[in-house]
């Protein structure tokens, strides 16, 4: 809870009670600027009560301004499904007028709250499988998922398909929020049966941490205070595990992966590197290489606008300074010489096609991985999975909001890791080279053989016996294959 008090001795002093605690101004800023951010999502069924629960959660949290309280009572009277009275919550997150009319989510809403221990950032995705696009784009970034389920309904279909998509996106957090128990008269065998249910299921994914509440998003129990018609449940109330679930060790810290995005040079004197850190830590004086020249370095300094630091983690986004003059662009990469990661221009990939036009394999998309921008083609699918039923089917290709396994050939070498490792440089998108829609998201699984490819790899090449070129040109020819594909042009050569 946060107070206004002055201070006796000095009117013109304001200060803040803060959980008990009396803090100025600045300090009262200083530790709001130090909270650690949790990005959610909510996911569920039609009707399952999703952005009621975030409008509840931002309502009792004391997180609304007075002119949206305004305009949420006059929407609500006039557009409400609540009831005669009452507050619809769900009109804080269902902004568009097809989802007022339909009483559905359709697109993706983002809302920003903070409290005392934390800051958040809520997406409140659709439950239409016809909108498994938007849930997607909405999951991308979250580090925990809430899962919706009625509890007159139990666990349906498209609870299975929303904890498959989390399991695929690497979401190592999961809240099952049984809703709608006042409906049920908080009936804990009904709940326990649903709990079960689903844990039963979810043991087939890769999810460290689960974790089951019964609530009532429409009265708000459990939701931000423990809830006295639920005396059977002694977990916390939703609000409270938000605030304290440990996401601390959700990033990959062990692997050190630099993608460059841009090469500082203000004056004669400097020349830095400045990413986004995508995982694990650099301390000043780690050796370090670069990709793909495999040429090595320290770390001189880590320069950031306030000024130097001892080391850098993710999501931290500084500059390096390195003790030798190495020719490094945007795209390539800095990694700890002891710890590299995937090179190679063949990798089989989770797809998600995103584009309202079917897949066109025949048709070479532009790749976006970290920094690097590539060509790329599709070589071969290994199946389509029903995000519903999780059956495996053969496929050629995939159309809007379908799911597979396949084989990527790219046009030049990439530098990443699994995404079950890594996330940040192991997903990708294809973009469509005529529209510029993104098309594609991918999560890579791992590199496959050159062998396995079921074409030719149509790239162009330079057979230099044929050619009747002399061996002494060789070092000359490969100086030029470098410069093109450094330009994003990959020749192979044969000598």
């Amino acid at each position: 809870m946060v107070e206004n008090t002055s201070n006796p001795n000095n009117p013109n002093e304001e200060s803040l009670v803060v959980d008990g605690r009396k803090l100025s101004i600045e300090e009262y800023l200083n530790q709001d600027e130090k909270k650690d951010l949790l990005r959610l999502l909510t996911a569920g069924s039609v009707d399952d009560g999703k952005s009621t629960l975030i409008g509840r959660l931002l309502f009792d949290s004391k997180k609304l301004y007075e002119d949206q309280l305004s305009a949420l009572e006059r929407d609500s009277a006039r557009v409400g499904n609540a009831g005669a009275g009452q507050i619809d919550y769900a009109l804080l997150c269902d902004g568009l007028k097809a989802e007022r009319e339909q009483g559905i989510t359709i697109d993706v809403a983002y809302r920003y709250f903070s409290t005392n221990k934390r800051k958040f950032i809520i997406a409140d995705t659709p439950g239409h499988e016809q909108y498994t696009r938007n849930m997607i784009t909405g999951g991308s970034t979250a580090n925990l998922a809430i899962i919706l389920v009625d509890a007159r309904t139990g666990v349906i279909t498209q609870t299975r398909r929303h904890t498959f998509l989390c399991s695929l996106l690497g979401i190592k957090h999961v809240v099952l929020a049984v809703n709608k128990m006042d409906l049920v008269d908080f009936d804990r065998q009904v709940f326990d049966n649903i709990v079960s249910e689903f844990t039963s299921f979810i043991s087939t994914f890769e999810i460290p941490d689960v974790r089951c509440i019964p609530l009532s998003a429409l009265e708000g129990d459990n939701v931000v205070e423990r809830s006295a018609r639920t005396p059977w449940y002694d977990g916390p109330a939703l609000l409270e595990f938000l605030e304290t679930v440990h996401i601390g060790n959700d990033h990959n810290l062990s692997d050190f992966r630099y993608p460059v995005q841009y090469v500082l040079r203000p004056d004669l004197d400097f020349r830095g590197f400045s990413a986004k850190v995508a995982s694990g830590v650099v301390r000043q004086g780690d050796e370090v290489m670069a990709l793909p020249s495999g040429k090595r370095s320290k770390v001189k300094r880590i320069v950031t606008y306030d000024g130097d630091l001892d080391l850098a983690f993710p999501p931290q986004c500084v500059t390096l300074q390195l003790e030798d003059e190495i020719d490094i662009s945007r795209g390539e990469m800095i990694v700890h010489p002891d710890n590299l990661p995937q090179v190679g221009r063949h990798f089989e990939a989770m797809l998600v096609w995103m584009d309202e036009q079917p897949m066109d394999v025949n048709k070479s998309f532009y790749l976006k991985h970290t920094t690097n921008t590539t060509r790329c083609r599709i070589d071969h699918f290994d199946y389509k999975i029903d995000v519903n039923t999780l059956e495996k089917s053969q496929v050629d290709h995939l159309e809007l909001n379908e799911i597979g396994r396949a084989v990527i050939v790219s046009s030049k070498e990439l530098f990443y890791d699994a995404y079950k490792q890594n996330k940040a440089t192991g997903a990708f998108i294809l973009i469509d080279p005529i529209t510029n829609n993104t098309s594609c998201v991918g999560m890579i699984i791992g590199p496959v053989a050159e062998d396995t490819l079921h074409t030719d790899d149509a790239l162009p090449t330079l057979d230099l016996p044929a050619l009747g070129i002399a061996p002494e040109h060789y070092e000359a020819i490969d100086r030029a294959v470098r410069d093109l594909s450094r330009q994003g042009i990959e020749v192979k050569v044969k000598k």
